[in-house]
């Protein structure tokens, strides 16, 4: 389930940055309604010095529509990467595993044989015969949530936030489950007896993958599109150019007569054909698309 992105809501971000550079150890003030001054060492300095030295500023969330030049350091706005900074310092490191029981979401009734036999015809198309063996029984089904953010660099920076819900031990995605998780309550005392299922981390990252690939494979056929006519266009123009130049470096050595002057004309080729497959390698590698999640 991809969510759909905020709007950018000052108010909102400054409350944020306040609650968490609190849990970081910050001190901070509020003079105005869109400043914040704080004084930050450690943990929470981290977001403007990689040592964490003394740090002593003021914030300004600036609206979407402000113009001009922006201070990345001392102003939150629209992907600004403080905001992203914060995000990656509140995570836990290493990412605890959760546990947690919800109630049934639709009160635990249990669903009429007519309607368990579409279900079934529609998850099994291939299968001609229905046959229930007796009444539906209460059991556990475990499932692994996770909110990820993703980052894709290609010609532009995009940013989405993903919740995927997997069915255990599959990986299929429950996206019944993802969009109603918002109004699941948890079950703090479960009547029956519940055993957990071993969880290797090394098995969820390919499922992990392969549902976040789900999730975005619209916007990466787009993005693949753009790159791809960007790429077209930039080998070209260096094709053009260099297909030119051995034209030219050809033409003078048919001229000339002289045998240095044709030995120096074929190293000059031999430079050029290199360098014309380097420039390529170039562009190709400038134009790949690349996918970085981060598991929140």
């Amino acid at each position: 389930m991809k969510f759909s992105r905020l709007t950018h809501d000052p108010a909102a971000l400054i409350e944020l940055f306040e609650q968490g550079l609190t849990v970081l150890g910050a001190v901070h003030e509020r003079p105005w309604h869109d400043r914040l001054q704080l004084i930050a060492e450690g943990p929470s300095a981290k977001l403007w010095n990689s040592d964490g030295t003394f740090v002593e500023t003021e914030l300004h969330f600036s609206p979407a529509d402000t113009t001009g030049p922006r201070e990345a350091d001392k102003e939150v706005f629209p992907g600004c990467p403080l905001t992203f900074r914060l995000a990656e310092a509140l995570r836990h490191s290493p990412m605890p595993l959760e546990r947690i029981v919800l109630r049934p979401l639709d009160s635990g009734n249990v669903p009429a044989p007519e309607s368990a036999e579409k279900v079934w015809h529609q998850q099994f198309a291939g299968s001609s015969r229905w046959h229930m063996e007796g009444p539906f029984k209460a059991a556990w089904h475990f499932s692994l949530l996770s909110l990820v953010r993703c980052e894709i660099q290609a010609i532009d920076q995009h940013w989405s936030l993903h919740r995927l819900v997997l069915s255990l031990p599959q990986g299929e995605q429950d996206e019944s489950l993802s969009a109603a998780f918002d109004f699941a309550q948890v079950d703090p005392d479960p009547q029956n007896p519940l055993d957990w299922p071993s969880i290797e981390h090394s098995h969820l990252r390919p499922l992990l993958q392969s549902a976040l690939e789900q999730d975005l494979a619209e916007n990466l056929a787009s993005i693949r599109l753009r790159q791809q006519n960007y790429l077209h266009r930039e080998l070209e123009r260096i094709d053009d150019y260099f297909e030119a130049y051995e034209r030219e470096l050809l033409d003078r050595q048919s001229r000339s007569q002289s045998e240095s002057t044709k030995m120096k004309t074929n190293e000059r080729l031999a430079a050029a054909r290199a360098e014309h497959q380097r420039r390529r390698q170039d562009q190709v590698q400038r134009h790949e698309i690349r996918l970085i999640p981060h598991l929140d």
